[in-house]
């Protein structure tokens, strides 16, 4: 069983999604079952992933047993396994979420939720760039369909662009990847950051232009300025069980940044090292910009979550940026934070939401909460925390991407980040007031069930959990910026003759 755990993140959500799909007319609380259960089992296949990459050692599942790098392979290290759980964790959350009525809106949720927990775990562990351009249109095509459940004008709008601009990035990923096939032979990450190493001149240029575009569809995955514009309108009109996993997408084109980047284009790739560094670091301080732009725009409170996404996506790109071990291991302990947190706040608005009325999450005078005083303690522990005020994990976080900051970094950083979180603070002590305090008539709505409390405290526990396991947490986060910063182990692992030839 131990020799197919890696492949597990993948098999699981597939046969479920299948078994869901196929019986999509069947019992509500058949279905809930399985999509549950099937998510509570990735989280613990997560934990032993982790466990299991906790050695240090880069391991490979060879699908069909075509050894690299002929065949399919899925990877695990320290970074593949901390998303693969990260994934699982905030999905649980969500899911649960979900089964209190939300699932009912549509006959497919919990089979295309499971199916874009596929893509995304796919994304996270495989080992070329091919299959990384698969797995990143399953996650896309369940997304697609997540992000129109119940329907609406606002999804509908929102959804056009949203898939208009992924197939157009979708077509220059392939159109990348043929590139760099063409340059290298190639299209495992690991070979193709071996045969980088020996690369003749004359084929420099192409790999450039590859990698840049391929920098471009991240980018646009992870929401980077320019390519951000999509993100807010999406994320504020999904449902919110759906906006809560959206947190983790941004997070795949990072991923796939931090991955693609250290691996390939890695020290050894000499005159490629580094190609996306100063790119990244500049256009990460202008979506931090914006973003806090954007956060104290926003006049609802969906709105004001999903452009704390962005904020919090500016923030790790500013880690990769930095280029330095120490400025990865900050970033990945942010990373949780940020996705746990802002997927628990999409979660919480639609609480405050149900109980305001005609109001809804804009933010106007509404009705009283029927249960303000929970759903305020829980909007307080959120925005504390995603706005980075100690004692709670995101001033850790930041505390950690500040320290970081070497030399000439540190002016450009620390007031852009700083004056970032103080636009963040404002936005949400506006939104608290208004929402808690500036109230009228009698409450309304009907007393929250335990499923839609524990989604939102399942997440947002997490922020004094991180605080408790900072220690734990950190020597991970080290160890894995450590193993990021020495790709030669994993070309060593997938491609032993590589490395006796070097």
């Amino acid at each position: 069983m131990m020799a197919h755990l890696i492949v597990l993140p993948v098999v699981l959500p597939l046969v479920a999604g299948i078994l869901l799909l196929y019986r999509r007319q069947g019992g509500t609380y058949l279905k809930r079952m399985i999509g549950v259960g099937s998510t509570a089992l990735l989280v613990l296949v997560g934990i032993a992933l982790v466990a299991r990459a906790g050695s240090g050692d880069v391991t490979y599942y060879a699908l069909g047993d075509w050894q690299p790098p002929f065949g399919i392979v899925l990877v695990l290290d320290r970074l593949s396994a901390l998303m693969v759980l990260l994934t699982a964790v905030l999905a649980l959350g969500a899911v649960v979420f979900a089964c209190d009525g939300d699932d009912e809106r549509g006959s497919n949720f919990h089979g295309l939720f499971q199916w874009q927990l596929m893509g995304i775990n796919g994304a996270f562990l495989t080992g070329d760039l091919f299959n990384l351009f698969v797995f990143f249109e399953v996650l896309l095509l369940a997304s697609y369909a997540l992000l129109l459940h119940g329907g609406g004008k606002a999804r509908i709008q929102a959804g056009v662009h949203y898939v208009v601009l992924n197939l157009a990035g979708s077509a220059l990923f392939l159109i990348a990847v043929g590139v760099l096939y063409g340059a290298t032979g190639t299209l495992n990450m690991a070979d193709m950051a071996a045969r980088l190493a020996e690369l003749p001149a004359e084929r420099a240029g192409l790999v450039t232009a590859g990698g840049l575009m391929l920098l471009v569809v991240f980018g646009l995955k992870a929401a980077m300025l320019p390519l951000y514009f999509w993100l807010p309108r999406t994320y504020a009109a999904a449902p919110a069980p759906v906006a809560a996993l959206f947190a983790i997408m941004t997070k795949v084109g990072v991923y796939a940044i931090l991955r693609v980047y250290s691996l390939i284009f890695g020290e050894a790739a000499g005159p490629l090292a580094n190609l996306e560094q100063a790119w990244v670091w500049w256009l990460s301080l202008a979506t931090l910009v914006a973003a806090g732009i954007g956060v104290l725009a926003a006049r609802d409170l969906r709105l004001l979550v999903a452009y704390l996404v962005l904020v919090s996506v500016g923030t790790l790109l500013a880690g990769i940026g930095m280029g330095s071990p120490r400025a990865v291991s900050a970033l990945l302990y942010y990373l949780i934070h940020t996705t746990l947190i802002t997927g628990g706040l999409f979660l919480l608005a639609e609480l405050i939401g149900q109980q305001r009325g005609k109001a809804g999450t804009r933010l106007v005078r509404g009705r009283p909460l029927q249960q303000g005083g929970w759903l305020a303690v829980l909007f307080f522990l959120g925005a504390v925390s995603v706005a980075g005020l100690p004692p709670l994990s995101g001033a850790i976080g930041k505390a950690l991407l500040l320290a970081a900051a070497e030399g000439e970094q540190r002016p450009w950083l620390w007031p852009t980040l700083l004056l970032t979180g103080l636009c963040s603070l404002i936005a949400l002590s506006r939104a608290g007031s208004t929402l808690f305090w500036r109230s009228q008539g009698e409450p309304s709505g009907d007393p929250l069930t335990w499923r839609k409390w524990f989604g939102v405290t399942w997440l947002l526990a997490a922020s004094p959990l991180l605080v408790i396991l900072a220690g734990p947490i950190s020597h991970y986060t080290n160890a894995t910026a450590d193993q990021l910063a020495a790709p030669q182990l994993m070309i060593d692992a997938l491609l032993p003759s590589a490395g006796d030839a070097q």
